[in-house]
């Protein structure tokens, strides 16, 4: 059945996911409007995993039409969305044509356009995890668990730092479930002329990525980008995984069980893990999308980006 969308009566920008009411920033969004000096809200927009085209193409073209409707940030439905309502959208970003997914839905005048903000806002974060020069000082590699948009939008990201002459890891090893979510990615990787060797990995059970991390050196990363301990209860590893000597192991999600950073805490005084949680992933990319939606100028870093960083946190710990 068709959803109904009541006009907005004033300035809203949507957040389109599938538990959006336990995000925190339902409360932070009005705490940063505050701040940024901005006449607006927030609504969200539950969808289920795997929406009907139909579901998305209506949110989407509800937006566009509504007035006081400026824009989204969309997470789990970022290919799906893209991919029932492409032709909805006047012009989309370079990075949503290399990824064909939208992460930012943004107005400029009468036009409604698309954007995927991964590639940056992923690099950002991890510019904030790992500090310059340490790829070639530890020799560490990159292990991403699931090929989804965001380990996608992570790859792009180094592409474009190894082309500009910056540090990179000396490989990285991407796994999934299903193979056809691999090769989209190396597709995309050929067509760049991809600058890091790449091994791609089918990993049906979480075994296949524990016989992963097995193969990888001392100061490497590895991400969880499947969604588990988030979307869908888990982690891509058993408990029996053993993570590499001075490893850091990362997750996207900042919120849900996240049962993987609970399996490297297990293990981080014995191999001298650092644990981080998607916390400042979540702040960069909160902050971009806004920044596009509401065309402001918000800093990447500096006493403006930690002043938002630390009211994010306050909100969220009154609310805890």
């Amino acid at each position: 059945m068709p959803r109904t969308y009541h006009a907005a009566a004033r300035p809203t920008m949507y957040f389109i996911g599938v538990t959006t009411t336990k995000s925190s920033i339902m409360k932070v969004f009005p705490a940063w409007a505050r701040e940024l000096n901005l006449d607006a809200v927030i609504e969200g927009i539950d969808l289920p995993l795997d929406d009907t085209p139909e579901h998305y193409r209506e949110v989407v073209d509800f937006i566009k039409h509504d007035p006081h409707s400026l824009g989204a940030l969309v997470t789990t439905h970022k290919l799906n969305l893209y991919k029932a309502a492409h032709d909805l959208f006047d012009g989309v970003g370079h990075e949503t044509e290399l990824l064909d997914e939208v992460s930012s839905v943004s107005k400029r005048g009468d036009q409604l356009w698309g954007h995927a903000m991964d590639p940056v806002t992923s690099g950002l974060a991890l510019e904030a995890i790992v500090p310059d020069g340490y790829w070639s000082r530890t020799g560490g590699e990159l292990l991403l668990l699931g090929a989804g948009g965001s380990s996608l939008a992570l790859t792009l990201y180094l592409h474009n730092r190894k082309a500009a002459g910056g540090d990179v890891p000396s490989r990285i090893v991407v796994t999934n479930r299903r193979e056809a979510r691999l090769r989209e990615m190396r597709t995309v990787h050929e067509r760049l002329g991809f600058a890091i060797p790449v091994d791609y990995r089918l990993a049906p059970e979480p075994g296949d990525n524990d016989a992963q991390l097995r193969t990888l050196s001392p100061g490497s990363v590895v991400v969880n980008a499947t969604g588990l301990g988030k979307d869908r209860p888990g982690s891509p590893l058993t408990d029996a995984a053993r993570f590499p000597a001075d490893a850091i192991a990362w997750d996207f999600n900042y919120r849900g069980d996240l049962v993987f950073l609970d399996q490297a805490r297990a293990q981080r005084d014995a191999s001298g893990l650092s644990v981080v949680d998607g916390w400042l992933y979540f702040i960069h990319g909160w902050t971009r999308v806004i920044a596009e939606v509401f065309h402001l100028d918000i800093p990447t870093h500096g006493p403006v980006f930690e002043r938002l960083s630390r009211i994010a946190r306050d909100v969220t710990k009154e609310h805890a």
